[in-house]
């Protein structure tokens, strides 16, 4: 029973540490090779590498909010979530396993976006990508973590009760 709490617990830090790491690798080398606003197109121009640093959330808002609020908006309350949902992965509330590995995917990628606010003031966004009239706003791969991983923990709870209904 022991061994099997270990290596759940050390299968779920894994994929957090991973989300949030490979975040902040990307980041990393995006800070140190791409000038800001410099703008590299890939694949047919459906990909655009950038960087711009976003000081407030989802596509910038809440930028020019006072510092305060800034401040709890964009600190506190992603660390009171963070700390909130790692308490779901602890005392585990009917998720599965594919919920927990999506809450860990949830988790790795606010760690990362966390991260930057922290040491940076900011976070770094740095991929666009364009299909036809589908546009998306600039993000990085905490934004793609976070993403993904709320939408699978959607499909998880929808198939859940589909699957008992």
């Amino acid at each position: 029973m022991l061994r099997t709490r270990i290596y759940r617990f050390a299968i779920l830090l894994s994929v957090i540490l991973i989300n949030a790491g490979c975040d902040q690798l990307s980041k990393a080398i995006v800070r140190d090779n791409i000038p800001a606003y410099d703008r590299q197109h890939f694949a047919d121009g459906h990909l655009m590498l950038t960087k711009v640093e976003n000081a407030g959330a989802f596509l910038s808002m809440g930028d020019q909010l006072p510092e305060a609020a800034k401040n709890i908006l964009l600190l506190g309350l992603p660390l009171f979530l963070l700390l909130g949902s790692v308490w779901l992965l602890i005392k585990p509330h009917g998720l599965s396993r594919v919920g927990m590995i999506s809450l860990c995917c949830v988790i790795g990628g606010g760690l990362g976006n966390l991260i930057d606010r922290f040491l940076y003031g900011s976070v770094t966004d740095f991929l666009f990508l364009q299909f036809g009239l589908l546009k998306t706003g600039i993000f990085n791969l905490a934004d793609v973590s976070i993403t993904a991983g709320a939408i699978c923990i959607v499909g998880d709870q929808i198939w859940r009760t589909y699957k008992q209904g």
